[in-house]
């Protein structure tokens, strides 16, 4: 029998949807929900220029009156109960099996078990049931989050082994079966492993998502630092070689774009490292949102993007609440393509 077709799509093409899971005041978010809903608001209204938002939220009727100014085919909302807000590392992560859209379900274990996510790891599950996503679904087989990979629609899979080669995540998989497995499970013919980066405040083990991104499947954007008194400076020295060596499917160097290293963001409350980074940055229809921190390095980013993105308009998001809770702006999103929503 033919094995079926698989492939991981790029973030960049087509979407039908983004899934954001709105807070509420039984998450870590309490002490600043009259804050945050507002930003998650903006962001969801943002989205709905584009495409269409889903939302998941813990009661439709608090969130609704909230979505007033979005025309009303442009958003959906699903009564679902939540931990937290991580679309993006509890949301349904989409393979085309061959040609068809399927939702892949991973078990999702609060970043190695760290943090609860019984409520979070039932929420892709539950969109299914109800009907909101229009795609078969399978099971993941895996504890993985969508922060943790990162995919260029043409086979590659970029990975950190800080994150997926957890203790907590699959214990039972060294690097070389995780490898299989991930070849197995999105159809990818190569994944590319940094084991170098991280960012201070991050409670993921080193999200890709928040290190380095394809731009498009021969470009890849990463965070440097030029600052050798900061902690970061030896480890993103040590990732931007390991970028350098990573070669195309074609074995041509990567075009590799380092980010503007943003000024140091401090909690206000008792002022720990929080993580800020441009790498964080969503596509969607038309458009790129860049996550900003209130820096004076935002404008320099939102420039790189214009230039990096020019047939997509380029979107600044206010970040700086995101980031109190150790994520940002494409950390609470989920992108679902075309036909799935």
């Amino acid at each position: 029998m033919t094995k079926p077709y698989r492939r991981l799509p790029a973030e960049w093409e087509p979407q039908s949807a983004i899934q954001l899971t709105f807070p509420h005041l039984q998450s870590d978010w309490a002490y600043l929900y009259d804050e945050v809903l507002p930003l998650f608001v903006h962001i969801a209204e943002t989205i709905a220029q584009h495409q269409k938002v889903l939302v998941v939220c813990q009661d439709k009727a608090t969130v609704n009156p909230l979505l007033d100014k979005i025309p009303s085919d442009r958003y959906a909302v699903a009564e679902i109960p939540s931990n937290d807000t991580w679309a993006r590392d509890h949301g349904g992560i989409t393979v085309e099996i061959d040609g068809i859209n399927t939702i892949l379900d991973f078990v999702f274990t609060g970043w190695g078990l760290k943090f609860p996510a019984d409520k979070d790891n039932l929420i892709t599950s539950k969109l299914h049931a109800l009907g909101i996503l229009h795609a078969p679904i399978l099971p993941g087989g895996l504890a993985l989050e969508g922060g943790g990979i990162e995919s260029d629609g043409q086979g590659t899979l970029l990975t950190t082994s800080e994150c997926l080669l957890s203790p907590n995540r699959n214990p039972h998989l060294n690097r070389s079966q995780t490898e299989d497995h991930l070849k197995s499970i999105f159809g990818v013919d190569r994944v590319l492993w940094l084991d170098n980066g991280y960012l201070a405040g991050d409670d993921t083990d080193s999200h890709i998502d928040t290190l380095a991104r394809f731009i498009n499947p021969d470009t890849i954007a990463y965070v440097r630092c030029n600052d050798p008194a900061d902690e970061h400076y030896h480890a993103l020295m040590l990732m931007e070689a390991e970028l350098q060596n990573f070669r195309t499917a074609n074995g041509t160097p990567y075009h590799l774009v380092p980010l503007p290293w943003p000024q140091t963001c401090l909690d206000p409350e008792d002022g720990h490292r929080l993580p800020a980074t441009y790498a964080n940055f969503l596509f969607i229809n038309g458009a790129v949102l860049v996550p900003t921190y209130g820096v004076p390095q935002d404008n320099e980013a939102l420039e790189l993007f214009h230039k990096l993105c020019p047939d997509r308009e380029v979107v600044g998001i206010d970040c700086r609440l995101l980031i109190r809770q150790h994520g940002s702006l494409h950390c609470i999103t989920m992108q679902y393509p075309v036909g799935v929503v």
